[in-house]
């Protein structure tokens, strides 16, 4: 049964991200087309960052790419551009 200890993610997150189409709306798609605030720091073609609702550190930002990647094995070399 897989467990993230550090975040407190059990099993059943982990089943619903390997679900994950991508094509689903995700809170990051709605942040990428502005249907939901959020405190945008930096965007250009490729991605969008914003500071984080909830900081864990005086400085805490997130980073997301404008394509929509559901699963890490689904990177390719061109999304490191």
């Amino acid at each position: 049964r897989p467990y993230c200890a550090s975040h407190g993610v059990g099993s059943d997150e982990v089943q619903r991200a390997q679900k994950a189409q991508s094509n689903s709306v995700t809170i990051f798609s709605r942040i990428i087309d502005r249907s939901i605030p959020a405190d945008i720091i930096y965007e250009d073609e490729q991605c969008l960052a914003f500071r984080d609702v909830s900081p864990q550190g005086p400085v805490h930002f997130l980073v997301i790419p404008r394509k929509p990647i559901a699963r890490i094995s689904e990177v390719t070399v061109g999304d490191t551009q």
